[in-house]
């Protein structure tokens, strides 16, 4: 389970950092469909890290209680889910950059949230190594 935990989070850094990379090129088909495909990866991985991370929370690793009371688990958690609810705006830019061509002018926040996923993953990272170490 720790396994497809880390291998689950480093996709999602990875598809956040394509996605950052092709949110820099001309804004055409090709670059259209990589950004959508990499948000799938990002939506995907994002899922995979949920649910494997609870379950090693409820039923793999140590009792629920222990996780909830450290202040690293409570950051990590709540940083995942606003790094969740930032790609909502992405996500939805990309799908409709699919029908229609793109917006240039949505380009400048869509970088901003993604260095903010950026950072917030940084944080994560941070947290997560805080907990190994029983800090928090």
């Amino acid at each position: 389970m720790a396994f497809l935990h880390h291998l689950a989070a480093f996709a999602v850094v990875v598809a956040i950092a394509v996605e950052f990379v092709f949110i820099r090129d001309e804004l055409n088909v090709r670059t259209v469909r990589r950004l959508a495909v990499a948000d799938a990866v990002l939506g995907f991985s994002a899922a995979l890290l949920l649910v494997v991370g609870l379950l090693r929370v409820f039923y793999f690793e140590k009792s629920a209680a222990y996780y909830f009371s450290n202040s690293a688990f409570i950051v990590k958690l709540a940083l995942f889910v606003l790094i969740a609810l930032a790609s909502i705006y992405p996500t939805v830019k990309f799908l409709g950059w699919r029908k229609s061509a793109p917006d240039p002018a949505t380009v400048p926040a869509i970088r901003r949230i993604l260095h903010l996923e950026l950072i917030g993953v940084a944080i994560i990272l941070l947290a997560a190594a805080l907990m190994a170490k029983g800090i928090g």
